[in-house]
This record gives C-alpha cells, structure tokens and sequence, in this order.
C-alpha cells in the first residue's frame, strides 16, 4: 500500500508552505510523503524560511518553489492550504481531494525571528491537525 500524499498550498511556496513541507516530513517520520506547491510560485524558497528551518535542525536541500500544476494528476490525499489567497485560487483536480485549511501569517519582508514565530506556529497548529486528518497516531516515545 502507498503511503498518503499531502499537499501543502501557498501563493508564492516560498516561505510557509516550505517550512510546513520541511515540518511535516520530518513530524510524520516517513508515514506520508509531503510536498509543497504554490499557485503563483516565486523563483526560489526565502532564505529566512531557510534559515529557520537550518536554525530547527531540519534539513532543507530539497526544498524549493513549484507551481501546483506539476500536482494535478497526483494521487493527493490531503491538500493543504496555509493561506487564504491560495485557497481561493487553488486549481480544480481532476478527482475528489481532501482539503484543509489552516491559513498562517506571512513573515515576508521581516526579520528572522518573524518566521522562527511563524515556523513554531506551523509545527504546534498543523502537525496535530494533519495526523488528525490522516488519521496517524503519534510514534511511540514522541513529545
């Protein structure tokens, strides 16, 4: 059996959605394969989203921006949107998806510490919510 597929959703996949990425993969400890997309993506991944992740112990060589598009054929179990403008103008898929919705603030255009705020703020709200939604107990021996 495949393991689910979720999909976290921003405007630009630029900063909240690549640290939600980075986040998750490491939350759901290889029980779900996670991506990232965005639906007016940016040439490259903020270097303060990067560098809050560094700062986490999170690795984030494969990180970068992609456009939904690449995803619409995907077998998606669960899309994620993580900001209110990338919700409203999320594509169609060609089948039934699960979605939801969990919007954070957008750190863009401010110091470090902003997304370090941020990223806390994704790991405490969104981790919970999707295991939930998937329906995954948390591993044994985890905080």
């Amino acid at each position: 059996m495949s393991l689910p597929l979720v999909l976290v959703l921003c405007t630009a996949n630029a900063c909240r959605s690549q640290m939600a990425e980075a986040i998750l993969r490491q939350a759901l400890n290889g029980r779900a394969r996670v991506v990232s997309a965005g639906t007016r993506p940016q040439p490259r991944v903020a270097t303060h989203a990067l560098e809050a992740l560094r700062l986490a112990g999170l690795p984030t060589r494969d990180l970068r921006s992609k456009d939904v598009r690449l995803f619409l054929d995907q077998p998606i179990d669960l899309l994620v949107s993580v900001c209110d403008e990338a919700r409203s103008d999320c594509p169609a898929f060609p089948r039934p998806v699960r979605r939801l919705h969990m919007p954070f603030r957008s750190p863009q255009g401010e110091p470090l510490e902003s997304f370090v705020a941020v990223r806390e703020d994704i790991r405490q709200r969104l981790v919970p919510a999707v295991r939930e939604a998937l329906g995954l107990e948390r591993d044994e021996g985890e905080a």
